[in-house]
């Protein structure tokens, strides 16, 4: 597996991944029905960079960097990490998010903030934590989960 920075060429087997979890609406609060087009400019464009995770069966997962915050704000970076169906359980979240702490640092943010991390996202809580994020809020029925309803969202915050 190697994490390398994303190329414009990259966002044709990027796309996909992204559609199905959006689609889904149970992760991130993204129209569900975001075009290719916007949603390229949201994952490949706004951001300070992208990168994918890529194995043996080609681009298996995918983050962002962007600045969290402008002006006083701009030192704490947020982040955002799909992984394809098929390479789920394999530990490719953490190592993303390892790389995306190292790739933040070397782009001098000094903190990481995850602004709204379901609490239906229980693998995801589970191993921001363990990989040291604090939640430092909660937003009470954040979200309209389609299938748990009104769900709680963390906000997720780490010192890098």
């Amino acid at each position: 597996m190697i994490i390398r920075p994303a190329k414009a060429a990259d966002f044709d087997a990027i796309w996909p991944i992204l559609h199905d979890v959006f689609r889904a609406g149970e992760t991130y609060a993204v129209d569900p029905r975001i075009s290719k087009e916007a949603c390229r400019d949201y994952w490949m464009t706004t951001p300070a960079a992208t990168y994918v995770a890529e194995g043996q069966g080609g681009i298996l997962g995918t983050y962002y960097i962007r600045t969290n915050q402008p002006g006083g704000g701009a030192h704490i970076c947020n982040c955002g990490y799909v992984v394809a169906e098929a390479a789920r359980g394999q530990g490719l979240a953490r190592q993303m998010c390892e790389h995306s702490q190292v790739m933040a640092r070397a782009l001098g943010y000094r903190a990481m903030q995850f602004n709204f991390v379901l609490a239906s996202n229980v693998g995801a809580v589970g191993l921001w934590h363990r990989l040291g994020f604090e939640t430092v809020g909660t937003i009470p029925d954040a979200f309209d989960h389609p299938r748990a309803g009104m769900v709680n969202a963390f906000v997720m915050y780490k010192r890098l």
